[in-house]
Protein backbone atom coordinates (compact mmCIF):
# COMPACT_ATOMS: atom_id res chain seq x y z
CA UNK A 1 0.00 0.00 0.00
CA UNK A 2 1.41 3.41 -0.98
CA UNK A 3 1.90 5.97 1.77
CA UNK A 4 1.54 9.72 1.63
CA UNK A 5 4.60 10.38 3.78
CA UNK A 6 8.38 9.95 3.74
CA UNK A 7 10.80 9.19 6.57
CA UNK A 8 12.20 12.69 6.25
CA UNK A 9 8.73 14.15 6.83
CA UNK A 10 8.21 11.97 9.91
CA UNK A 11 11.59 13.01 11.29
CA UNK A 12 10.73 16.67 10.76
CA UNK A 13 7.33 16.31 12.46
CA UNK A 14 8.91 14.29 15.28
CA UNK A 15 11.39 17.09 16.02
CA UNK A 16 8.62 19.71 15.94
CA UNK A 17 6.34 17.65 18.19
CA UNK A 18 9.07 16.92 20.73
CA UNK A 19 10.00 20.60 20.91
CA UNK A 20 6.34 21.52 21.46
CA UNK A 21 5.89 18.81 24.12
CA UNK A 22 8.95 20.00 26.03
CA UNK A 23 7.66 23.56 25.74
CA UNK A 24 4.49 22.44 27.50
CA UNK A 25 6.65 21.04 30.31
CA UNK A 26 6.54 17.33 29.53
CA UNK A 27 9.39 15.38 31.11
CA UNK A 28 10.71 13.29 28.23
CA UNK A 29 13.31 10.55 27.96
CA UNK A 30 14.82 9.36 24.68
CA UNK A 31 12.33 8.09 22.10
CA UNK A 32 12.78 5.67 19.19
CA UNK A 33 10.23 4.77 16.52
CA UNK A 34 10.05 1.65 14.38
CA UNK A 35 7.91 1.39 11.25
CA UNK A 36 6.18 -2.00 10.92
CA UNK A 37 3.61 -3.67 8.69
CA UNK A 38 0.32 -5.25 9.79
CA UNK A 39 1.75 -8.74 10.42
CA UNK A 40 4.61 -7.30 12.45
CA UNK A 41 2.19 -5.19 14.48
CA UNK A 42 0.04 -8.24 15.21
CA UNK A 43 3.19 -10.08 16.24
CA UNK A 44 4.13 -7.33 18.67
CA UNK A 45 0.57 -7.35 20.01
CA UNK A 46 0.83 -11.11 20.59
CA UNK A 47 4.11 -10.53 22.42
CA UNK A 48 2.49 -7.80 24.61
CA UNK A 49 4.54 -5.16 22.81
CA UNK A 50 7.96 -6.73 23.24
CA UNK A 51 10.37 -7.10 20.30
CA UNK A 52 11.38 -10.52 21.70
CA UNK A 53 9.67 -13.10 23.90
CA UNK A 54 10.05 -16.73 24.89
CA UNK A 55 8.02 -19.26 22.87
CA UNK A 56 4.65 -20.34 24.26
CA UNK A 57 1.51 -21.60 22.57
CA UNK A 58 -0.59 -18.74 24.05
CA UNK A 59 1.32 -16.16 21.98
CA UNK A 60 0.62 -18.06 18.77
CA UNK A 61 -3.03 -18.41 19.71
CA UNK A 62 -3.23 -14.68 20.38
CA UNK A 63 -1.62 -13.89 17.03
CA UNK A 64 -3.95 -16.17 15.05
CA UNK A 65 -7.03 -14.81 16.81
CA UNK A 66 -6.03 -11.21 16.11
CA UNK A 67 -5.19 -12.05 12.49
CA UNK A 68 -8.54 -13.80 11.94
CA UNK A 69 -10.58 -10.99 13.50
CA UNK A 70 -8.67 -8.40 11.46
CA UNK A 71 -9.12 -10.32 8.20
CA UNK A 72 -12.90 -10.36 8.71
CA UNK A 73 -12.98 -6.67 9.58
CA UNK A 74 -14.12 -7.34 13.14
CA UNK A 75 -11.28 -5.45 14.77
CA UNK A 76 -8.70 -2.90 13.77
CA UNK A 77 -5.03 -2.48 14.59
CA UNK A 78 -3.66 0.16 16.95
CA UNK A 79 -1.99 3.18 15.41
CA UNK A 80 0.97 2.51 17.70
CA UNK A 81 2.37 0.51 20.60
CA UNK A 82 4.74 1.96 23.18
CA UNK A 83 7.28 0.14 25.37
CA UNK A 84 8.35 1.51 28.74
CA UNK A 85 12.10 1.25 28.17
CA UNK A 86 15.13 3.52 28.04
CA UNK A 87 14.91 4.95 25.45
CA UNK A 88 11.17 4.43 25.00
CA UNK A 89 10.29 2.39 21.92
CA UNK A 90 7.16 2.86 19.79
CA UNK A 91 5.93 0.99 16.74
CA UNK A 92 4.22 2.93 13.96
CA UNK A 93 1.96 1.15 11.49
CA UNK A 94 3.26 1.61 7.94
CA UNK A 95 -0.24 1.92 6.47
CA UNK A 96 -1.07 4.99 8.55
CA UNK A 97 -1.62 8.26 6.74
CA UNK A 98 0.66 11.21 7.42
CA UNK A 99 -1.93 12.70 9.77
CA UNK A 100 -2.24 9.42 11.68
CA UNK A 101 1.53 9.20 12.03
CA UNK A 102 1.77 12.77 13.35
CA UNK A 103 -1.10 12.14 15.77
CA UNK A 104 0.50 8.89 16.90
CA UNK A 105 3.89 10.52 17.51
CA UNK A 106 2.22 13.22 19.63
CA UNK A 107 0.31 10.52 21.55
CA UNK A 108 3.53 8.57 22.13
CA UNK A 109 5.22 11.57 23.75
CA UNK A 110 2.34 11.74 26.23
CA UNK A 111 3.08 8.13 27.20
CA UNK A 112 6.79 8.90 27.27
CA UNK A 113 6.25 11.63 29.87
CA UNK A 114 3.94 9.42 31.92
CA UNK A 115 6.43 6.54 31.94
CA UNK A 116 9.19 8.93 32.93
CA UNK A 117 7.25 10.67 35.72
CA UNK A 118 4.64 8.45 37.37
CA UNK A 119 5.83 6.93 40.64
CA UNK A 120 4.71 3.39 39.79
CA UNK A 121 6.74 3.30 36.56
CA UNK A 122 9.84 4.67 38.29
CA UNK A 123 10.15 1.35 40.17
CA UNK A 124 10.94 -0.43 36.88
CA UNK A 125 14.60 -0.60 35.68
CA UNK A 126 13.76 0.57 32.16
CA UNK A 127 17.36 0.78 30.94
CA UNK A 128 17.47 -3.05 30.83
CA UNK A 129 13.85 -3.77 29.82
CA UNK A 130 14.44 -4.99 26.27
CA UNK A 131 17.69 -6.83 27.05
CA UNK A 132 16.05 -8.66 29.96
CA UNK A 133 13.15 -9.84 27.80
CA UNK A 134 15.66 -11.14 25.24
CA UNK A 135 17.73 -12.92 27.91
CA UNK A 136 14.61 -14.52 29.40
CA UNK A 137 13.62 -15.76 25.96
CA UNK A 138 17.07 -17.31 25.51
CA UNK A 139 16.86 -19.08 28.88
CA UNK A 140 13.44 -20.56 28.11
CA UNK A 141 14.63 -21.74 24.68
CA UNK A 142 17.66 -23.36 26.31
CA UNK A 143 15.39 -25.34 28.65
CA UNK A 144 13.18 -26.38 25.73
CA UNK A 145 16.20 -27.61 23.76
CA UNK A 146 17.67 -29.47 26.75
CA UNK A 147 16.98 -33.21 26.15
CA UNK A 148 16.34 -33.87 29.86
CA UNK A 149 13.68 -31.13 30.02
CA UNK A 150 12.02 -30.48 26.65
CA UNK A 151 9.09 -28.46 25.35
CA UNK A 152 6.28 -30.32 27.13
CA UNK A 153 7.68 -29.89 30.64
CA UNK A 154 8.55 -26.22 30.05
CA UNK A 155 5.09 -25.41 28.70
CA UNK A 156 3.47 -27.20 31.64
CA UNK A 157 5.31 -24.94 34.09
CA UNK A 158 4.64 -21.86 31.99
CA UNK A 159 0.90 -22.66 31.81
CA UNK A 160 0.70 -22.84 35.61
CA UNK A 161 2.87 -19.74 36.14
CA UNK A 162 0.88 -17.65 33.64
CA UNK A 163 -2.38 -18.60 35.38
CA UNK A 164 -1.06 -17.34 38.74
CA UNK A 165 1.17 -14.49 37.55
CA UNK A 166 -1.08 -11.63 38.73
CA UNK A 167 -1.19 -12.96 42.30
CA UNK A 168 1.61 -10.58 43.24
CA UNK A 169 2.27 -7.70 45.60
CA UNK A 170 0.41 -4.66 44.34
CA UNK A 171 2.73 -2.04 45.81
CA UNK A 172 6.06 -1.98 43.99
CA UNK A 173 7.28 0.74 46.33
CA UNK A 174 7.06 -1.59 49.33
CA UNK A 175 10.02 -3.99 49.24
CA UNK A 176 9.50 -7.66 50.05
CA UNK A 177 10.66 -8.32 53.61
CA UNK A 178 13.37 -10.89 54.29
CA UNK A 179 12.73 -13.76 56.70
CA UNK A 180 14.88 -12.01 59.32
CA UNK A 181 12.88 -8.79 58.99
CA UNK A 182 9.61 -10.70 59.33
CA UNK A 183 10.90 -12.44 62.47
CA UNK A 184 11.88 -9.10 64.00
CA UNK A 185 8.41 -7.67 63.26
CA UNK A 186 6.74 -10.73 64.76
CA UNK A 187 8.76 -10.43 67.95
CA UNK A 188 8.07 -6.70 68.13
CA UNK A 189 4.30 -7.25 67.80
CA UNK A 190 4.42 -9.91 70.53
CA UNK A 191 6.04 -7.62 73.08
CA UNK A 192 3.61 -5.74 75.36
CA UNK A 193 3.65 -1.93 74.99
CA UNK A 194 5.96 -0.06 77.33
CA UNK A 195 4.26 0.68 80.64
CA UNK A 196 5.84 3.37 82.89
CA UNK A 197 3.87 1.99 85.84
CA UNK A 198 4.90 -1.63 85.42
CA UNK A 199 6.51 -1.56 88.90
CA UNK A 200 3.12 -1.13 90.57
CA UNK A 201 0.94 -3.32 88.37
CA UNK A 202 1.23 -6.63 86.62
CA UNK A 203 2.81 -6.50 83.20
CA UNK A 204 1.14 -8.36 80.36
CA UNK A 205 2.84 -11.60 79.51
CA UNK A 206 4.81 -11.76 76.31
CA UNK A 207 2.88 -13.52 73.56
CA UNK A 208 4.59 -16.62 72.28
CA UNK A 209 5.68 -16.48 68.66
CA UNK A 210 6.17 -19.55 66.50
CA UNK A 211 9.19 -18.56 64.46
CA UNK A 212 9.00 -21.87 62.61
CA UNK A 213 5.73 -20.83 60.96
CA UNK A 214 6.00 -20.48 57.17
CA UNK A 215 5.14 -17.83 56.19
CA UNK A 216 5.38 -15.66 59.28
CA UNK A 217 3.20 -13.06 57.53
CA UNK A 218 0.57 -13.75 54.85
CA UNK A 219 2.28 -13.83 51.45
CA UNK A 220 0.62 -12.63 48.22
CA UNK A 221 3.51 -13.23 45.81
CA UNK A 222 2.48 -16.80 45.01
CA UNK A 223 5.12 -17.60 42.40
CA UNK A 224 7.97 -16.29 44.54
CA UNK A 225 6.68 -18.12 47.61
CA UNK A 226 6.49 -21.43 45.74
CA UNK A 227 9.91 -20.81 44.20
CA UNK A 228 11.46 -20.23 47.62
CA UNK A 229 9.61 -22.87 49.68
CA UNK A 230 8.95 -25.87 47.45
CA UNK A 231 12.04 -28.09 47.91
CA UNK A 232 10.98 -30.43 45.11
CA UNK A 233 11.33 -27.91 42.30
CA UNK A 234 14.30 -28.22 39.98
CA UNK A 235 16.54 -25.22 39.40
CA UNK A 236 15.19 -24.62 35.89
CA UNK A 237 11.62 -24.65 37.26
CA UNK A 238 12.55 -22.01 39.84
CA UNK A 239 14.07 -19.92 37.07
CA UNK A 240 10.87 -20.14 34.98
CA UNK A 241 8.81 -18.95 37.95
CA UNK A 242 11.23 -16.05 38.42
CA UNK A 243 10.96 -15.12 34.73
CA UNK A 244 7.15 -15.05 34.74
CA UNK A 245 7.05 -13.11 38.02
CA UNK A 246 9.50 -10.47 36.77
CA UNK A 247 7.43 -9.94 33.64
CA UNK A 248 4.25 -9.57 35.69
CA UNK A 249 5.99 -6.91 37.79
CA UNK A 250 6.98 -5.05 34.60
CA UNK A 251 3.36 -4.91 33.39
CA UNK A 252 1.84 -4.10 36.81
CA UNK A 253 2.13 -0.27 36.50
CA UNK A 254 0.45 -0.40 33.09
CA UNK A 255 -2.43 -2.40 34.53
CA UNK A 256 -2.78 0.00 37.45
CA UNK A 257 -2.72 3.23 35.38
CA UNK A 258 -4.57 2.36 32.15
CA UNK A 259 -7.14 5.18 32.42
CA UNK A 260 -4.65 7.78 33.64
CA UNK A 261 -1.98 6.85 31.10
CA UNK A 262 -4.21 6.70 28.02
CA UNK A 263 -6.11 9.79 29.11
CA UNK A 264 -2.82 11.65 29.65
CA UNK A 265 -1.47 10.71 26.22
CA UNK A 266 -4.78 11.70 24.63
CA UNK A 267 -4.90 15.03 26.50
CA UNK A 268 -1.41 15.93 25.28
CA UNK A 269 -1.80 14.73 21.71
CA UNK A 270 -4.87 17.02 21.58
CA UNK A 271 -2.88 19.94 22.96
CA UNK A 272 0.17 19.29 20.79
CA UNK A 273 -1.77 18.81 17.56
CA UNK A 274 -3.48 22.14 18.10
CA UNK A 275 -0.11 23.82 18.68
CA UNK A 276 2.21 22.51 15.95
CA UNK A 277 0.59 24.38 13.07
CA UNK A 278 -1.08 21.60 11.13
CA UNK A 279 -2.18 22.45 7.58
CA UNK A 280 -5.96 22.77 7.27
CA UNK A 281 -6.47 19.41 5.54
CA UNK A 282 -4.41 17.56 8.15
CA UNK A 283 -6.18 19.37 10.97
CA UNK A 284 -9.60 18.28 9.74
CA UNK A 285 -8.41 14.68 9.45
CA UNK A 286 -6.91 14.92 12.95
CA UNK A 287 -10.28 15.98 14.41
CA UNK A 288 -11.91 12.90 12.85
CA UNK A 289 -9.31 10.52 14.27
CA UNK A 290 -9.27 12.21 17.67
CA UNK A 291 -13.04 11.95 18.00
CA UNK A 292 -12.83 8.27 17.08
CA UNK A 293 -10.28 7.72 19.84
CA UNK A 294 -12.36 9.40 22.57
CA UNK A 295 -15.82 8.20 21.52
CA UNK A 296 -17.82 6.49 24.21
CA UNK A 297 -17.93 2.71 24.31
CA UNK A 298 -21.55 1.46 24.54
CA UNK A 299 -20.32 -1.81 26.09
CA UNK A 300 -18.10 -0.43 28.82
CA UNK A 301 -15.54 2.21 29.77
CA UNK A 302 -13.27 3.68 27.08
CA UNK A 303 -10.11 4.62 29.06
CA UNK A 304 -9.13 7.21 26.43
CA UNK A 305 -12.49 8.97 26.81
CA UNK A 306 -12.76 8.85 30.59
CA UNK A 307 -9.12 9.80 31.14
CA UNK A 308 -9.25 12.64 28.60
CA UNK A 309 -12.34 14.14 30.24
CA UNK A 310 -10.94 13.82 33.77
CA UNK A 311 -7.65 15.53 32.95
CA UNK A 312 -9.57 18.44 31.41
CA UNK A 313 -11.81 18.64 34.49
CA UNK A 314 -8.81 18.74 36.82
CA UNK A 315 -7.24 21.55 34.81
CA UNK A 316 -10.49 23.53 34.57
CA UNK A 317 -11.14 23.35 38.31
CA UNK A 318 -7.51 24.15 39.17
CA UNK A 319 -7.79 27.27 36.99
CA UNK A 320 -11.11 28.25 38.60
CA UNK A 321 -12.89 28.27 35.24
CA UNK A 322 -16.64 27.95 34.90
CA UNK A 323 -18.10 25.35 32.61
CA UNK A 324 -20.33 22.34 32.26
CA UNK A 325 -18.90 19.15 33.86
CA UNK A 326 -17.34 16.90 31.25
CA UNK A 327 -17.40 19.53 28.50
CA UNK A 328 -14.07 20.25 26.79
CA UNK A 329 -13.61 23.82 25.56
CA UNK A 330 -12.11 22.90 22.19
CA UNK A 331 -11.97 26.50 20.95
CA UNK A 332 -10.06 27.59 24.04
CA UNK A 333 -7.49 24.85 23.49
CA UNK A 334 -7.09 25.74 19.81
CA UNK A 335 -6.75 29.47 20.49
CA UNK A 336 -4.11 28.98 23.17
CA UNK A 337 -1.64 27.44 20.73
CA UNK A 338 1.77 26.58 22.19
CA UNK A 339 1.15 28.50 25.42
CA UNK A 340 0.45 26.47 28.61
CA UNK A 341 -3.10 26.70 29.94
CA UNK A 342 -3.91 27.91 33.43
CA UNK A 343 -4.21 24.98 35.81
CA UNK A 344 -1.95 22.62 33.87
CA UNK A 345 0.65 22.73 36.64
CA UNK A 346 -1.87 20.80 38.75
CA UNK A 347 -1.94 18.04 36.11
CA UNK A 348 1.78 17.41 36.45
CA UNK A 349 1.45 16.95 40.20
CA UNK A 350 -1.43 14.49 39.87
CA UNK A 351 0.29 12.39 37.18
CA UNK A 352 3.31 11.82 39.44
CA UNK A 353 1.76 9.83 42.28
CA UNK A 354 -1.73 8.53 41.45
CA UNK A 355 -2.94 5.30 39.91
CA UNK A 356 -6.39 4.65 38.47
CA UNK A 357 -8.15 3.79 41.73
CA UNK A 358 -6.92 6.89 43.59
CA UNK A 359 -7.30 9.03 40.44
CA UNK A 360 -10.97 8.13 40.02
CA UNK A 361 -11.69 8.28 43.74
CA UNK A 362 -10.31 11.80 43.98
CA UNK A 363 -11.63 13.42 40.82
CA UNK A 364 -14.68 11.51 39.56
CA UNK A 365 -17.43 13.38 41.42
CA UNK A 366 -21.22 13.24 41.27
CA UNK A 367 -21.63 16.01 38.70
CA UNK A 368 -19.12 14.45 36.33
CA UNK A 369 -20.58 10.97 36.70
CA UNK A 370 -24.01 12.33 35.83
CA UNK A 371 -22.61 14.28 32.85
CA UNK A 372 -20.93 11.08 31.61
CA UNK A 373 -24.13 9.13 32.24
CA UNK A 374 -22.31 6.36 34.10
CA UNK A 375 -24.51 3.56 35.33
CA UNK A 376 -24.31 0.03 36.68
CA UNK A 377 -25.93 -2.94 34.96
CA UNK A 378 -26.53 -6.61 35.69
CA UNK A 379 -27.61 -9.62 33.72
CA UNK A 380 -31.21 -10.76 33.98
CA UNK A 381 -31.89 -13.76 31.82
CA UNK A 382 -30.56 -12.97 28.35
CA UNK A 383 -30.75 -9.21 28.89
CA UNK A 384 -28.51 -6.59 30.50
CA UNK A 385 -30.54 -4.28 32.71
CA UNK A 386 -29.46 -1.02 34.36
CA UNK A 387 -29.51 -1.62 38.11
CA UNK A 388 -28.14 1.72 39.33
CA UNK A 389 -27.73 5.15 37.74
CA UNK A 390 -25.73 8.21 38.74
CA UNK A 391 -28.51 10.00 40.57
CA UNK A 392 -28.13 11.66 44.00
CA UNK A 393 -29.05 8.41 45.78
CA UNK A 394 -26.98 5.86 43.85
CA UNK A 395 -24.04 7.62 42.19
CA UNK A 396 -21.69 6.66 45.01
CA UNK A 397 -22.51 2.95 44.67
CA UNK A 398 -21.96 3.18 40.91
CA UNK A 399 -18.58 4.78 41.53
CA UNK A 400 -17.58 2.09 44.03
CA UNK A 401 -18.48 -0.59 41.50
CA UNK A 402 -16.28 1.12 38.91
CA UNK A 403 -13.39 1.38 41.37
CA UNK A 404 -13.54 -2.35 42.00
CA UNK A 405 -13.15 -3.05 38.28
CA UNK A 406 -10.11 -0.95 37.40
CA UNK A 407 -6.50 -2.02 37.60
CA UNK A 408 -5.59 -4.79 40.01
CA UNK A 409 -8.81 -4.18 41.94
CA UNK A 410 -10.40 -6.58 39.45
CA UNK A 411 -8.02 -9.38 40.56
CA UNK A 412 -8.95 -11.23 43.79
CA UNK A 413 -6.53 -10.92 46.70
CA UNK A 414 -5.34 -14.39 47.74
CA UNK A 415 -2.54 -14.91 50.24
CA UNK A 416 -0.59 -17.90 51.56
CA UNK A 417 -1.14 -18.40 55.29
CA UNK A 418 0.49 -21.79 55.95
CA UNK A 419 2.89 -23.88 53.91
CA UNK A 420 2.62 -26.98 56.10
CA UNK A 421 -0.95 -27.18 57.38
CA UNK A 422 -1.31 -29.98 59.91
CA UNK A 423 2.33 -30.92 59.25
CA UNK A 424 1.11 -32.55 56.04
CA UNK A 425 2.75 -30.25 53.50
CA UNK A 426 -0.66 -28.81 52.58
CA UNK A 427 -0.55 -25.24 51.28
CA UNK A 428 -3.25 -23.07 52.88
CA UNK A 429 -4.43 -19.91 51.13
CA UNK A 430 -7.17 -17.45 52.05
CA UNK A 431 -9.20 -15.27 49.74
CA UNK A 432 -9.79 -11.77 51.12
CA UNK A 433 -13.48 -11.51 50.33
CA UNK A 434 -14.60 -8.01 49.36
CA UNK A 435 -18.23 -8.75 48.54
CA UNK A 436 -17.40 -10.50 45.27
CA UNK A 437 -17.41 -14.29 45.12
CA UNK A 438 -14.79 -16.23 43.22
CA UNK A 439 -15.95 -17.89 40.02
CA UNK A 440 -15.72 -21.59 40.88
CA UNK A 441 -14.68 -22.66 37.39
CA UNK A 442 -11.64 -20.36 37.47
CA UNK A 443 -10.90 -21.25 41.11
CA UNK A 444 -10.88 -24.95 40.21
CA UNK A 445 -8.46 -24.49 37.31
CA UNK A 446 -6.24 -22.15 39.35
CA UNK A 447 -5.97 -24.73 42.15
CA UNK A 448 -4.90 -27.34 39.59
CA UNK A 449 -2.12 -25.05 38.39
CA UNK A 450 -1.16 -24.25 41.96
CA UNK A 451 -1.00 -27.96 42.78
CA UNK A 452 1.26 -28.51 39.76
CA UNK A 453 3.73 -26.00 41.15
CA UNK A 454 3.45 -27.00 44.82
CA UNK A 455 3.33 -30.74 44.25
CA UNK A 456 1.14 -31.40 47.29
CA UNK A 457 -2.39 -30.67 48.43
CA UNK A 458 -3.56 -27.06 48.19
CA UNK A 459 -6.46 -25.62 50.20
CA UNK A 460 -8.22 -22.30 49.57
CA UNK A 461 -10.59 -20.74 52.11
CA UNK A 462 -13.16 -18.39 50.64
CA UNK A 463 -16.81 -17.35 50.83
CA UNK A 464 -19.47 -18.20 48.26
CA UNK A 465 -23.07 -16.97 48.57
CA UNK A 466 -22.42 -15.92 52.15
CA UNK A 467 -21.09 -19.35 53.19
CA UNK A 468 -17.51 -20.04 54.20
CA UNK A 469 -16.09 -22.75 51.96
CA UNK A 470 -12.92 -24.76 51.61
CA UNK A 471 -11.81 -25.50 48.05
CA UNK A 472 -9.04 -28.07 47.74
CA UNK A 473 -7.13 -30.03 45.13
CA UNK A 474 -4.70 -32.92 45.32
CA UNK A 475 -3.58 -35.67 43.01
CA UNK A 476 -5.63 -38.45 44.61
CA UNK A 477 -8.93 -36.76 45.47
CA UNK A 478 -9.00 -34.14 42.72
CA UNK A 479 -11.07 -31.02 43.33
CA UNK A 480 -13.24 -30.84 46.45
CA UNK A 481 -15.60 -28.20 47.77
CA UNK A 482 -17.06 -28.27 51.28
CA UNK A 483 -18.25 -26.03 54.08
CA UNK A 484 -15.42 -24.58 56.11
CA UNK A 485 -14.49 -26.46 59.28
CA UNK A 486 -14.64 -23.10 61.02
CA UNK A 487 -18.41 -22.87 60.40
CA UNK A 488 -21.28 -25.00 61.58
CA UNK A 489 -22.21 -27.96 59.46
CA UNK A 490 -20.28 -29.63 56.69
CA UNK A 491 -20.80 -31.42 53.44
CA UNK A 492 -20.71 -30.57 49.79
CA UNK A 493 -21.45 -26.90 49.10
Amino acid sequence: MATDWTLEELQSWDARIRETAEGFGLNLRGQEFEICDQNQMMGYMAYTGMPAHYPHWSFGKRFERQKTLHSYGLTGLPYEMVINSEPALAYLLRDNTLCQQILTIAHVYGHNDFFNSNYHFLQIPTEVTVSRFKLRAERIRKYIEEPSIGLERVEEILDAAHALSLQISRNLGSPRLTREEQEERALERARPPWDPHSHIRKTDEVEEVDLNQVPLEPEEDLLLFIRDHNPYLEDWERDVLTIVHEQAVYFLPQIETKIMNEGWATYWHHRIMNAVGLPQDLHMEFLVHHNQVIRRDPHGINPYHLGFILWHEIRRKAAGEEGEPGAVDVERVAETGPEPLAGEEELFQVREADRDVSFLRRFLDEDLMRALDLYEFEKKGEDLVASRVSDPDEWHQVKETLLRQVGMAAVPVIRVHDADLGRSGTLLLRHEHDGRDLELQYARESLKHLHRLWGRKVLLETEIDGKELELSYDAEEGFEQKRSSQTEGSGVG
